[in-house]
C-alpha cells in the first residue's frame, strides 16, 4: 500500500519543507494541491518552478498526483469559484488545462478535479451540460499530454456520489482516461453501501484515492480513529481491487499541526494495513 499525504494539509509550510517532512515520515507520495503557496500555476516562471519541484520529488523518491481543490486561488472572494458550472467558467477551464500540463511535466499518476456546487440561478440541465462540456475539454487536453484524470464525487456538489460519476462517465462516452478519485471518508458520509463495497464497485476505474475518517451524514474530514470507519477492511478491499496508486491522507483543515497529524496518520495506516493482512 503506497501511502501519501495531501499538501493541502501543510498549508502553513513552504512546499519544499512540506515535501521534506512528508518524505521523512515515510510517505512515498504526495497529493499536490496547486495553490497560491504551493506551485501557483498562474505565477510567473512556471516551467522553472515545475522543474524544481520535479527534481525535489525525484530526490525524495515521492510519487505525485495533482489536486485542484484550492479554495481561493481563482477568486479571492468566493470559495472554489468559478467552477465548470458558472456562467463564465473560462478561468476554471484554464486552471484545469494548466493542472494537466503541470501533471504531465511532473509525471503525475493522475490529475484530480470535481464538479462544484450548482450556482444559484443556474438550472440543473444547464449545469449538467456545462459540466459535461468542461470535462470533455479537460479530457481532450489530458489525452494530448498522456495524463489520466480522476474525477472526484464530492458531497454537496453536482456530482456527489459514485452513481453521479457513472452518469458523467457515460455522458462522456466512457473514456478510459476518465477515472474516479475515491475519497474513503465520502463513502462513509453518503454512499448507501459499506465502504469496502464502494471500493470494489469502482475497482476497474480507480485512479486516485484520498483517505480520511468521517461520520455518516457529516462531511467533515477527521483524523483516523475519531470517526466511524473500520480501516483494515477498506485497505484490504483496495488491495483486492489491485489498486497500486497513491492512498493519500486528506486532512485539509489540520495544517496547524501538520507534522504531528501526518506522523500519527502514517502510524495508524501502517497498523491498519498490517491488521488487514493478518485477517486474510
Amino acid at each position: 500500500m503506497r501511502f501519501g499525504y495531501g499538501t493541502n494539509g501543510f498549508a502553513n509550510h513552504r512546499l519544499d519543507d512540506a515535501l521534506s517532512v512528508i518524505a521523512d515520515l515515510g510517505y512515498v507520495g504526495v497529493a499536490l494541491t496547486l495553490d497560491h503557496d504551493h506551485l501557483d500555476p498562474f505565477a510567473p516562471g512556471l516551467p522553472a518552478r515545475v522543474d524544481a519541484v520535479a527534481n525535489r520529488l525525484g530526490a525524495l523518491g515521492l510519487g505525485v498526483v495533482i489536486e485542484t481543490g484550492a479554495r481561493y486561488l481563482l477568486d479571492p472572494w468566493h470559495k472554489h469559484a468559478p467552477t465548470l458550472l458558472h456562467d463564465d467558467n473560462a478561468l476554471r477551464l484554464e486552471f484545469l488545462r494548466l493542472a494537466v500540463a503541470v501533471g504531465a511535466d511532473l509525471g503525475a499518476e493522475a490529475v484530480s478535479f470535481w464538479a462544484g456546487v450548482r450556482p444559484a440561478g443556474v438550472d440543473p440541465d444547464t449545469a449538467w451540460q456545462r459540466l459535461v462540456d468542461g470535462c470533455a475539454a479537460t479530457l481532450k487536453a489530458a489525452e494530448e499530454r498522456g495524463v489520466t484524470l480522476g474525477f472526484e464525487p464530492e458531497p454537496g456538489m453536482l456530482v456527489e456520489d459514485i452513481a453521479g460519476w457513472r452518469r458523467l462517465h457515460a455522458a462522456l462516452g466512457e473514456p478510459a482516461g476518465f477515472g474516479i478519485t475515491l475519497d474513503i471518508g465520502h463513502c462513509r458520509c453518503l454512499e448507501p453501501d459499506p465502504v469496502p463495497d464502494c471500493v470494489a464497485a469502482v475497482a476497474g476505474h480507480l485512479v486516485n484515492v484520498q483517505i480520511d475518517d468521517m461520520r455518516r451524514g457529516t462531511h467533515e474530514h477527521l483524523e483516523f480513529g475519531t470517526g466511524e470507519i473500520d480501516f483494515p477492511p477498506v485497505l484490504r478491499a483496495l488491495d483486492a481491487a489491485g489498486y497500486t496508486g497513491l492512498v493519500a491522507v486528506e486532512l485539509p483543515r489540520h495544517s496547524h499541526a501538520a507534522p504531528d497529524v501526518a506522523a500519527r496518520s502514517i502510524d495508524f495506516l501502517r497498523n491498519a494495513a498490517e491488521t488487514g493482512r493478518e485477517w486474510r
